[in-house]
């Protein structure tokens, strides 16, 4: 796992043993991202069978194909790990072959769950937790995170072909596609659309209270369990303040947190933890 993800610094709290669990499954979910984002044209829908198909011979005997399987294999029974939650990933990396508009928030929703929240519930049983809350607190984290994602990458999903802002939040404010395309296209002079700023603000008060969400649903009893999720939801809420501050001036430039930023972020997340549980 690269530095240079959000993910590391959360993960470097944990002991060698989950660290490494972790690592392998990021890498399983990361690969069949990429079987769509990254496979050569034409090829995704097959790219997509296939890990379909590795994921089949992780969990049920056979011989896995891929580095990402091998090492994968092994963690399953050790950590318990749901295949449920790996078939809802791949159900919705496999909704980005077909889907490049959602027209509400409820069919987002659907997506953010597969896609981010589906990684969460595999992490909540490598972080072994105990109390059923542990799994809500991952599935509203997810979303929050995939909220966060979709924001911050609003220019890179359109050269994709793709809008992941609910068309009904268009209609809401009366604005349409092409004027994210035309602040794309005027990218350096901050957003000129006060239309189009009002859409995004809307988009990061949505993230914000899937982020209280999982505030409220964190059970005290796991709290210490779950410190790399709340390392990870510190670090993306700094990208969320980031964005914010730069008055949702996402087309200039990706918003990230500095390197050195996530590391005094996931510092002082642990040791709040560390002292308080919370």
């Amino acid at each position: 796992m690269a530095r240079d993800t959000s993910f590391y610094y959360s993960f470097l709290v944990l002991p060698p043993d989950k660290r490494r669990a972790i690592v392998a499954v990021w890498d399983f979910c990361r690969a069949v991202d990429d079987a769509v984002d990254e496979a050569p044209e034409g090829t995704s829908a097959s790219q997509v069978a296939f890990w379909r198909e590795e994921l089949a011979r992780c969990y049920d005997g056979g011989a896995p194909e891929t580095p990402q399987g091998r090492a994968l294999q092994p963690l399953v029974p050790v950590f318990n790990l749901p295949r449920r939650a790996f078939d809802m990933l791949i159900e919705g990396v496999e909704m980005d072959l077909h889907t490049t508009r959602y027209a509400t928030f409820a069919d987002l929703y659907e997506y953010c769950i597969r896609v981010a929240s589906a990684v969460g519930l595999l992490c909540v049983e490598i972080f072994g937790c105990t109390d059923p809350g542990s799994r809500q607190y991952a599935m509203d984290l997810g979303v929050a995170l995939q909220l966060t994602n979709i924001l911050r990458d609003v220019p890179g999903d359109l050269e994709r072909g793709r809008v992941y802002i609910p068309l009904e939040d268009f209609a809401r404010f009366n604005c349409r596609e092409g004027d994210l395309g035309a602040e794309a296209i005027h990218a350096g002079h901050g957003v000129r659309s006060p239309a189009i700023k009002q859409l995004l603000a809307f988009q990061a008060q949505r993230a914000r209270d899937y982020y209280r969400r999982a505030d409220a649903a964190l059970p005290r009893v796991d709290a210490r369990r779950l410190v790399a999720a709340r390392i990870m939801g510190a670090i993306y809420r700094g990208i969320l303040r980031r964005i914010e501050a730069s008055d949702y001036d996402v087309f200039s430039r990706v918003i990230r947190v500095p390197r050195p930023q996530r590391a005094l972020i996931a510092a002082a997340t642990w040791a709040r933890t560390a002292v308080t549980g919370r």
